[in-house]
């Protein structure tokens, strides 16, 4: 119903503009359609009164009797048609001599001076259109004119006067006014059901399009709940496994500190070494690094004094604490606090140089071991 009835105030809407512009525009359409063809008859009247005053100064010139010339003339004139234009003679006095009417002959002519003069001034024909709109229609047969031109003749006392039908004229102008009103008629009633028809399919297509995108925002709108459902799900369980992950984490990092103070309190604070045939207890803490030489293990203080023990590299790394001591090699096994510089070798290898009294080994990380001697370094 609301569809409709807007269907309906756009086609009334529409109409009413048409009728406005049809009103404006039929009153200009007319007055410039007139005007055009006034200022064409006015000037063909001019010419022909022009014409038949040469002739008749000319016929004068030759000697030709005045009677005769103008009787002449009235045989001439006598045939044309005075509804629309027509040609008249009268002398100085305003007596008409010649007139398409021969019952007209001997009246004076009247004409309106401020008409004359302006079609004269101006070569327009407004006044005239004003004069022929504004006239009213005398009684059958009778001639309201106006005179719209003067022509002298030069060798006499003659004019030659072009002349309008005004009642006749202002008809056609009336009838081309209905002519052209009917012709806006004709075209608002067409351009009032074509747009109501535009606007029916118009306004359907556009429903038609509004409901699927309207269809389409459903779906998407159902789609993006379940998503944000789901990503709610997902994060849920992301943070159930973030928080397992920390707890887990948490156990393992207690297991590792249990394991390290169990080792801590478990593990040696001093081991049995040899020097010469002596025995010689070393305080752990004083070891600087351990290695091997043709199968005989050497343990050397941060004092550079040595010893020996029959116990193999991996046995003695067993006895030292993980976090103070390193396994840097098959040969060597080295204490954190005997690291004086690391500097890189090779391309990803690295070169220990130790702090200890006389140490002059040269202890290599090689790449594989090069991470796990770093991440040994951050513990």
């Amino acid at each position: 119903m609301r569809k409709d009835r807007l269907y309906l105030l756009t086609v009334l809407s529409i109409t009413l503009v048409f009728l406005i512009v049809s009103v404006i525009g039929a009153e200009y359409f007319v007055k410039v359609s007139a005007n055009q063809l006034i200022e064409a008859q006015v000037e063909t009247s001019k010419r022909e009164a022009n014409e038949i005053a040469s002739i008749i100064d000319f016929q004068l010139t030759q000697n030709l009797q005045k009677d005769a010339v103008l009787g002449q003339i009235q045989k001439t004139i006598a045939k044309t048609d005075i509804d629309a234009w027509f040609l008249c003679v009268f002398d100085w006095s305003g007596k008409k001599i010649c007139h398409p009417n021969i019952t007209k002959i001997g009246e004076q002519i009247t004409s309106n001076a401020n008409l004359l003069a302006s079609l004269k001034e101006k070569n327009i024909s407004d006044d005239l259109y004003d004069l022929l709109v504004s006239s009213a229609t005398g009684k059958d047969g009778e001639i309201n004119s106006e005179v719209i031109h003067i022509v002298p003749v030069k060798s006499s006392d003659l004019l030659v006067a072009a002349n309008v039908n005004t009642n006749s004229v202002s008809k056609q102008m009336k009838k081309l006014k209905r002519n052209f009103y009917f012709i806006f008629l004709f075209m608002g009633i067409l351009a009032t059901v074509l747009s109501s028809f535009a606007v029916r399919i118009i306004g359907s297509r556009y429903e038609k399009d509004l409901e699927a995108k309207n269809l389409t925002l459903a779906s998407e709108v159902i789609n993006l709940s379940k998503l944000n459902s789901d990503l709610v799900s997902y994060q849920e369980k992301k943070e159930k496994d973030t928080q397992k992950e920390i707890q887990e984490e948490k156990e393992d990092v207690q297991e590792e500190v249990l394991a390290i103070k169990e080792t801590s309190e478990t593990s040696k604070k001093r081991i049995l070494t040899y020097v010469r045939n002596e025995l010689v207890p070393v305080l752990i803490s004083d070891i600087a690094y351990v290695y091997t030489e043709n199968t005989i293990t050497y343990i050397v203080s941060f004092d550079g004094k040595r010893s020996t023990s029959n116990a193999s590299l991996d046995d003695m790394y067993s006895n030292f604490d993980p976090t103070l001591f390193f396994r840097a090699n098959r040969q060597f096994i080295i204490s954190i606090s005997a690291i004086d510089k690391i500097i890189k070798y090779g391309k990803s290898q690295l070169k220990i140089l130790l702090n200890s009294a006389n140490a002059s080994e040269e202890i290599i990380i090689s790449k594989n071991k090069a991470a796990e001697f770093k991440q040994w370094l951050n513990m």
